[in-house]
C-alpha cells in the first residue's frame, strides 16, 4: 500500500491558491454550512453531521483550504441558525480540519496507514475537547458539556467514518485533483 493510495495525491506546494482552488473551498463551505443547518434531535441539542465534509475537505485540500472548509464553514453555518457557539466552532472545526490535513501529509511518510489514522483521531479529539470546553464556557455550565459529551464522540465518529469514505471509496481525491490541475 502506498502513499497515494491512503493520502490523497494533492501536493501541499504544487497545487497554487487559484480560481479553481478558491470554487472547490467555497463548494464544500456551502455544503459544511448546509449540513450545519440542520441536526438530528438528541437529548440537550442536536448531532449534526458537517463533521463528514470536514474531515474530507481536510483529507483532500491543503491546510488552508481545510480552514476555510472546516472553521470559517462551520462559523458561518452557526452565524446564520444559531450564533451563539460561532467562534467555538470556528476555532474547533477549524484547527480540527488544520490537523487533519496537516498530519496526512506530512507525518509517518513511510507508514501511509498510520498517517492517515493519527490524522483522524488527532482531529476528532481536537474537536470533542474543543467542543466540550467552549460549551462549558458559552453556556458557563460544565454539567452541560458532560451531557452533550457522547454525541460529540459520536458526531466526530461520522466524520471518521464518513470522510474517508467519501475521499477514497467514491474517488473524491483523484476527481477534485483532476479539477484542480484544470483536467476535466
Amino acid at each position: 500500500m502506498t502513499h497515494e493510495t491512503v493520502s490523497p495525491s494533492l501536493p501541499s506546494a504544487g497545487i497554487r491558491h487559484n480560481t479553481r482552488w478558491l470554487t472547490i473551498c467555497g463548494l464544500m463551505m456551502a455544503m459544511n454550512i448546509g449540513l450545519s443547518s440542520f441536526g438530528l434531535p438528541v437529548p440537550g441539542g442536536h448531532l449534526y453531521l458537517n463533521d463528514i465534509i470536514i474531515v474530507t475537505a481536510a483529507l483532500i485540500l491543503d491546510p488552508a483550504g481545510a480552514f476555510l472548509v472546516g472553521g470559517v464553514g462551520a462559523f458561518l453555518g452557526d452565524f446564520f441558525f444559531y450564533p451563539l457557539p460561532m467562534f467555538v466552532s470556528l476555532a474547533s472545526h477549524g484547527l480540527q480540519a488544520m490537523a487533519i490535513s496537516y498530519i496526512s501529509r506530512h507525518c509517518f511518510r513511510s507508514r501511509p496507514f498510520l498517517s492517515l489514522w493519527t490524522a483522524l483521531l488527532t482531529g476528532a479529539l481536537i474537536m470533542v475537547a474543543g467542543y466540550s470546553l467552549g460549551r462549558a464556557y458559552v453556556y458557563s455550565t460544565p454539567a452541560y458539556a458532560w451531557i452533550k459529551l457522547p454525541y460529540e464522540i459520536l458526531q466526530a465518529l461520522f466524520g471518521v467514518i464518513g470522510g474517508p469514505f467519501l475521499v477514497w471509496r467514491l474517488h473524491l481525491a483523484e476527481r477534485i485533483q483532476k479539477l484542480l490541475e484544470g483536467k476535466y
